[in-house]
């Protein structure tokens, strides 16, 4: 390569450093399955389609930003899991990752349960028809008001988080004449190899009862010992985002030793265990998650295998998949607005969205692919960084990556593996609008969730 041909296309210069970023893919059109939800793929005249639709038809018809979420593929993976696990265990949805109606009517049409973490996800399960008695309810500081609708509810299990709500759930649920399901979520001290915001299970963060020091041993005595609870299990969860089943393996040893530890000192085997959620998909082409069934064969045999080495009847598993299930479904279409080479270093294409609608790679350095996906391009590849809209320089959406060197304002690009985590944590910074989730399915589309109007956000302000 001669010294003028930047391996990042004409737009760029030769001053970056050698490995400062990936070489660029073979073929810019292709779509990694890896990354991409089940039906995309691209028609005749290069342009991308998710369930038969094309993505110029879902801008002109919805318009940018939004998210474009498969159902079929949702479906798909929502099957997978319950079947990965059989009758013997229970997968409940994460909630928190994407929660709506109709994505609640779909869990409930395919067996699993869901998992809620706050009032107002409570009131989406229920109202799109969850049983409640399919809806564990978690959260590190749940309100009485919460906890109050859960019981008068019947929600399934309640997760314990503090010794302060072990109280305050027994008063709740005596005062109501019930005897409310509880797990009690513990900290194992197992150090998960993922982001620092999203380790759930070393001791110095404020999920959960230590395992260290007696802590989660007390807590179990004084749930045992309260009128209003129905002790039934052990919860940990050790992160998210996760490739690695070795802290599984640890957590599962440690959670199975407390579980020992109640039976020699009360007589008591509790029933089940909640390992969490927490598994990885792939963002990108470099990663490689594990499927739904190899994930089931791995829990179950170390649970099997260190209660068998405790002499303890095999308690009934849950796990909480809510990334791994809606995450690979759905992209995030935009529009491009403006290009901005910066000679030597990279292009900047900014969209028509940004951290309103991803916040992720602000908080999490989180990394996402990037596709031309409104026609195909020979052109040569160009490094750029795909940014937002917002008055922010942190406002980026794909920090690296490769797109044609004849990139256009108006042309459609899209974000995939955009199903969890974004609309969910969506804001109005700039007073920008949230953007709609519209269901794809047979060729037929649909919004499940609507665009935020001006007039949605003058009404909260009530001057």
């Amino acid at each position: 390569m001669s010294r003028s041909a930047h391996p990042a296309g004409p737009r760029h210069a030769d001053v970056l450093p050698e490995g400062h970023y990936s070489a660029p893919p073979a073929d810019l059109n292709a779509l990694d399955p890896k990354v991409w939800a089940q039906t995309v793929t691209r028609d005749e005249d290069g342009v991308v389609t998710v369930g038969g639709i094309p993505v110029t038809r879902l801008a002109e018809e919805f318009g940018t930003p939004a998210y474009v979420l498969d159902e079929a593929d949702f479906r798909a993976r929502a099957r997978a899991w319950r079947s990965a696990f059989g009758t013997e265990a229970d997968v409940y949805y994460a909630g928190k990752a994407f929660l709506s109606r109709a994505v609640v009517r779909w869990l409930h049409e395919e067996g699993l349960n869901v998992d809620v973490c706050s009032g107002g996800e409570l009131a989406t399960a229920l109202s799109a028809g969850m049983p409640a008695e399919r809806i564990a309810f978690h959260g590190n500081n749940k309100s009485v008001d919460e906890i109050t609708r859960a019981v008068e509810a019947g929600v399934g299990h309640i997760v314990l988080d503090s010794f302060q709500e072990i109280v305050r759930v027994a008063h709740i649920a005596r005062e109501l004449g019930r005897r409310q399901k509880v797990l009690i979520r513990i900290t194992v001290g197992v150090e998960a190899h993922t982001h620092e915001f999203i380790a759930t299970a070393h001791e110095d963060q404020k999920f959960g009862i230590p395992l260290a020091g007696g802590q989660a041993a007390e807590a179990v005595r004084r749930a045992l010992q309260l009128d209003g609870l129905e002790l039934v299990g052990i919860h940990s969860h050790i992160g998210s985002q996760i490739f690695d089943m070795s802290g599984f393996e640890v957590a599962a040893h440690r959670v199975v030793g407390l579980l020992k530890d109640v039976r020699d000192e009360h007589g008591v085997e509790l029933p089940e265990i909640d390992l969490g959620g927490g598994l990885g998909i792939a963002y990108t082409s470099d990663d490689d998650p594990r499927e739904p069934h190899e994930i089931a064969k791995a829990l179950t045999e170390i649970v099997s295998r260190e209660c068998e080495a405790a002499k303890l009847r095999t308690p009934r598993i849950s796990v909480e998949p809510g990334r791994a299930i809606v995450g690979p479904t759905a992209f995030t279409l935009y529009e491009v607005g403006t290009i901005k080479p910066l000679d030597g270093l990279r292009t900047y294409v900014s969209v028509d969205g940004g951290m309103s609608d991803n916040i992720r790679t602000a908080l999490y350095d989180a990394e996402y692919s990037v596709a031309l996906v409104s026609r195909t391009s020979d052109a040569e590849p160009m490094l750029a960084r795909v940014v937002g809209k917002h008055c922010e320089s942190g406002d980026i959406v794909v920090k690296d990556a490769f797109l044609p060197g004849d990139l256009a304002p108006g042309d459609l690009v899209a974000v995939p593996a955009t199903g969890a985590y974004c609309r969910s944590m969506a804001s109005n910074y700039n007073h920008v609008l949230r953007p709609p989730v519209v269901a794809v399915e047979g060729g037929e589309a649909r919004v499940i969730v609507r665009r935020e109007t001006e007039e949605d956000l003058l009404r909260l302000d009530v001057g």
